[in-house]
């Protein structure tokens, strides 16, 4: 029975899905770093509740997706739906950084997490864990034709979209300040934990993945909470960045964020608009980032398998030949103090004042001659040196000329000379 077969070989196929999928998350469940429990509220202490949430990533599993509660209790987090399968909880201390996004050009209000251990959501094992809301529907105009602005319908309709989207954001900012002040608590000043913020107007658009997406920093980070995989880059593991094909006439460029444990692959933001390059420097000194320039695209995967290698072999490759008695031409060298430049002004004219010394016999000789004697020297060398366009015939010449004189200096220097005009 060719029906019965095919019936037998597709539940053959998923039950051995099911068992891969199964032995794999507990193999990954295998690696996580053991957490505390997590303790629930009491009468006494009421947890603080954020309700109607999306969570990123999903919880697995088949059917309708249906949004849940975060709330907050004693020392951790913990997101519920109405299923009984459906729940996390996320320990306050493993959270190593908590961003608070609000929608402004964007379609959606977000809480972050980025956590120092990852942690199982559903079957997934990951080290984000985002909650968030639509602030608008996505609503499609299926007959095409154009709306006039004036439109009542149509302002009435963005009205609504402005009073929802406030909403959202007060009711976020609400749940946000009521969490800081808990974490504001004396048994949680060990942890330093506080909402952070994207400042929006130091963002910038770049490819750290596959699409460009708005890149933001916040006052310890560098992130991208919007599409997926998220991008959150602590700003103190970050040894230096590369700016990358940088130079006249290019439209982009990219930025190499190279971090201190140099074991760690290098993160690379590729197709960042030339106009954006004066604010992300602005950005990198007001953070005490040292960044570089460089024309070129540079092989970090080879440059950092030397440092850990060899640093002393890379420090003298990079840096020696460069440092030996290379002075910039057009900066002036730098004193630490005005007494630091005198000295070596002093220095400079005692070495001056030497060679004087040295050079008074040397000139002496000179002293002795005459301005006519010089004068008279400098005409007979022009003389037998001769214009380069001459022939050789007119030098021989010329030469012949002058050694004939030469030869009657001896009876004509008995004369007495005429007196020269001045």
């Amino acid at each position: 029975d060719s029906r019965h077969i095919s019936e037998v070989v597709q539940s053959i196929k998923t039950l051995r899905r099911q068992v891969v999928a199964r032995e794999s998350e507990r193999a990954e469940r295998a690696t996580l770093v053991t957490q505390e429990k997590l303790q629930l509220a009491n009468n006494r202490f009421k947890p603080i509740r954020l309700s109607d949430l999306w969570i990123r990533p999903a919880f697995g599993g088949r059917g309708r997706k249906i949004p849940g509660t975060l709330e907050a209790h004693v020392n951790g987090f913990r997101y519920s739906t109405t299923r009984q399968d459906e729940r996390g909880d996320i320990l306050f201390g493993n959270i190593k950084h908590a961003f608070f996004q609000p929608a402004e050009n964007e379609m959606i209000t977000l809480l972050h997490f980025h956590l120092h251990n990852h942690i199982m959501v559903g079957n997934k094992k990951t080290k984000d864990v985002q909650f968030y809301v639509e602030v608008m529907d996505m609503v499609q105009n299926v007959g095409g034709g154009k709306r006039s602005a004036y439109d009542p319908d149509e302002l009435e309709e963005e009205q609504r979209e402005r009073d929802r989207k406030n909403k959202i954001n007060v009711e976020f900012q609400t749940f946000v300040n009521r969490v800081n002040d808990l974490w504001g608590q004396a048994q949680f000043n060990g942890l330093e934990l506080e909402f952070d913020q994207p400042l929006r107007e130091l963002g910038f658009p770049g490819v750290p993945h596959k699409s460009s997406v708005f890149i933001v920093p916040t006052s310890a980070c560098l992130v991208e909470l919007i599409e997926t995989p998220f991008l959150v880059v602590t700003l103190g593991e970050i040894e230096i960045v590369n700016l990358e094909r940088v130079g006249l006439g290019q439209k982009n460029f990219d930025m190499t964020i190279v971090f201190k444990d140099f074991k760690r692959d290098v993160l690379r933001i590729d197709s960042i608009p030339s106009t954006s390059l004066d604010g992300i420097k602005e950005w990198l000194d007001t953070t005490d980032i040292k960044y570089y320039e460089s024309r070129l695209n540079l092989n970090w995967r080879q440059i950092l398998k030397t440092i850990t290698d060899d640093l002393r072999a890379f420090i003298e490759e990079w840096f020696g030949e460069s440092d030996k008695g290379y002075e910039p031409s057009d900066v002036e060298p730098e004193s630490d103090s005005e007494d630091e430049a005198s000295d070596s002004e002093s220095l400079v004219e005692s070495e001056d004042d030497d060679e004087d010394e040295d050079s008074e016999d040397d000139s002496e000789e000179e002293k002795g001659k005459t301005w006519e004697e010089l004068e008279r020297e400098a005409s007979n060398a022009d003389r037998e040196k001769g214009n380069e366009s001459d022939s050789e015939e007119d030098r021989k010449r010329r030469k012949a000329k002058s050694f004939g004189k030469s030869r009657g200096t001896s009876l004509s220097s008995s004369m007495p000379k005429r007196a020269k005009l001045r």
